[in-house]
């Protein structure tokens, strides 16, 4: 089977779920009603988009600045003084080690993330980026297939050794 065959697959499965990311992807609205408003699955859960991921890691200080040097996020306060990187409609809340909030992932464990962000930049310029703000590149530019189909990456790691990478849609 084609890698096109594959990826056409992939997106009839997903159904209005899929259509919901290809509409959030191209127009960066996050609104799955208006990718379609005809459900192809009779199941009662619809799901939008992720919200938010928590990583657990070792210093959020350190985190932080990490993430605002290499890829631009935003760092946000809230509640009690925690700590959030945002980045478009999304966030990473951080988990301070030993002082996680609860409830929490059963075993909350800095390193443990792996995660593809899809980029407006072009790949090859947060290569550039990532090498003037002296952010060691893992591997990339590489051919990957993402959740819509074939992707270009490059991959590195945050101060806790989480494998970030960061596409384009080819």
């Amino acid at each position: 089977m084609s890698e096109n065959s594959i990826n056409s697959a992939r997106r009839a499965a997903l159904g209005k779920f899929g259509l919901g990311l290809a509409t959030i992807a191209a127009t960066g609205t996050g609104n799955l009603a208006s990718a379609e408003t005809t459900p192809t699955s009779p199941h009662p859960v619809v799901l939008d988009r992720f919200d938010h991921i928590v990583l657990t890691v070792a210093d959020v200080e350190r985190t932080c600045e990490f993430y605002v040097r290499a890829i631009g996020v935003k760092v946000e306060t809230f509640g009690s003084g925690r700590k959030a990187l945002v980045f478009g409609r999304q966030k990473f809340n951080l988990h301070q080690l030993g002082r996680e909030i609860v409830p929490h992932a059963h075993r909350p464990t800095p390193g443990s993330v792996d995660l593809c962000i899809i980029a407006s930049t072009t790949v090859d310029d947060v290569i550039k980026h990532l090498k003037a703000v002296n952010v060691v590149i893992t591997e990339g530019p590489v051919q990957r297939t993402g959740a819509m189909g074939p992707i270009r990456s490059v991959y590195f790691r945050d101060p806790d050794e989480n494998l970030i990478e960061i596409s384009n849609y080819l």
